[in-house]
């Protein structure tokens, strides 16, 4: 009975220190990814200077960011090679990742530019609905069954999603630089499916290499993603030399930049510290709890009214996230009792860790 009482005491601070690590994990992935999309769109409707200017080159913070998260990636991994992280042999070559990088180039670029066309709110929602195409080609292609409880989501989604876009306020439609649902809804669906050639892209890489570290990954997925949008941005288009310019006629534009790139470089860590602490569906359930923050902080702080009938469109789309990943949770834990074996934490964490953007299921 003593030797219980003290095992019990001795585990009392390292569960208080689990919660408070979890704690810290959601406040430093909540704080980086919410102020990135209050960045994102004040980038995307703000009027700059006298001449009230927009920022054109939406497509380009997806460089800039890429940028930032190779040099903050290639120096954590200089760090782990020197104290012996990492062992030789053990990575994936770097030109392993140039055609992932492809995908991840044009993927965020249309989600991006899709932010001209619909709000920043509609985005988030869409590009949410990953699942719904999934499951839906899952059936009609690959004669897969799901529960009908997963159908039952897929239903609040889809429709939640639809109902969304039916109707928005006048007002905040103005602020568009080109308002069209019909586009912004398509670019998203875009965005999705090459995101789904990347996350397939990166669990291959994982498989030929299964010591291959995140942070590998990390580095060398955002090397090339920047080294094709410095092509087209510099090479291909005038845009590269277009941002620069904007942003030195107007400082507070560069400060918004540099503000969205550092979120991003900075909310990977949390991300991968989630992943590595408390396994990946605990990831994705922090960060879709998150987006509906991102769009409740869409309407306080930039003024992006919802209508009655969008509320409801958003409650449906969370209800059917947050009871897909509950279930995913469920089956998860049930697999690993069934073996023996604790749940195991994604090789490569997740693709919004890995580029720093959002992009999970």
């Amino acid at each position: 009975m003593v030797s219980n009482t003290k095992t019990q005491a001795a585990h009392q601070p390292g569960k208080l220190r689990q919660v408070m690590l979890l704690f810290f994990c959601i406040g430093g992935i909540y704080t980086a990814y919410l102020t990135q999309g209050i960045v994102s769109e004040h980038l995307a409707v703000k009027r700059y200077g006298p001449e009230k200017e927009r920022f054109k080159q939406l497509e380009g913070l997806n460089g800039a960011q890429s940028f930032t998260c190779f040099v903050w990636a290639w120096l954590i991994l200089i760090v782990m090679q020197l104290t012996g992280q990492i062992r030789q042999g053990q990575t994936a070559k770097w030109t392993d990742y140039w055609k992932a990088g492809i995908t991840n180039s044009l993927g965020p670029a249309f989600g991006m530019v899709a932010l001209k066309n619909i709000t920043y709110s509609a985005q988030v929602l869409v590009k949410s609905c990953k699942m719904v195409p999934v499951m839906i080609m899952g059936t009609l292609l690959h004669r897969k069954r799901y529960s009908f409880v997963e159908y039952v989501c897929m239903l609040l989604i889809g429709v939640g999603v639809g109902m969304f876009g039916l109707k928005s306020s006048h007002g905040v439609n103005s602020k568009l630089a080109a308002p069209n649902t019909g586009l912004g809804y398509f670019l998203c669906l875009i965005n999705l499916a090459f995101d789904g050639y990347t996350n397939a892209a990166q669990d291959e890489i994982n498989k030929r290499h299964p010591g291959n570290p995140p942070m590998h990954m990390m580095c060398w997925m955002n090397f090339w993603t920047f080294a094709y949008y410095a092509l087209y941005l510099f090479g291909l288009t005038s845009n590269g030399s277009d941002l620069i310019a904007f942003c030195m006629r107007h400082p507070d534009a560069a400060r918004d930049v540099i503000l969205f790139c550092l979120c991003g470089a900075f909310g990977q860590l949390f991300i991968f510290a989630t992943i590595k602490s408390f396994g990946s569906l605990a990831n994705t359930l922090i960060c879709t709890t998150r987006k509906f923050f991102n769009i409740l902080i869409s309407v306080v702080v930039n003024g992006n009214v919802l209508l009655p009938l969008q509320w409801w469109a958003v409650s449906m789309v969370f209800s059917g996230l947050i009871t897909s990943t509950l279930l995913k949770t469920k089956g998860s834990k049930h697999k690993s009792h069934q073996h023996g074996e604790p749940t195991k934490v994604a090789a490569n964490g997740s693709a919004e860790a890995v580029n720093g953007k959002e992009k999970h299921a």
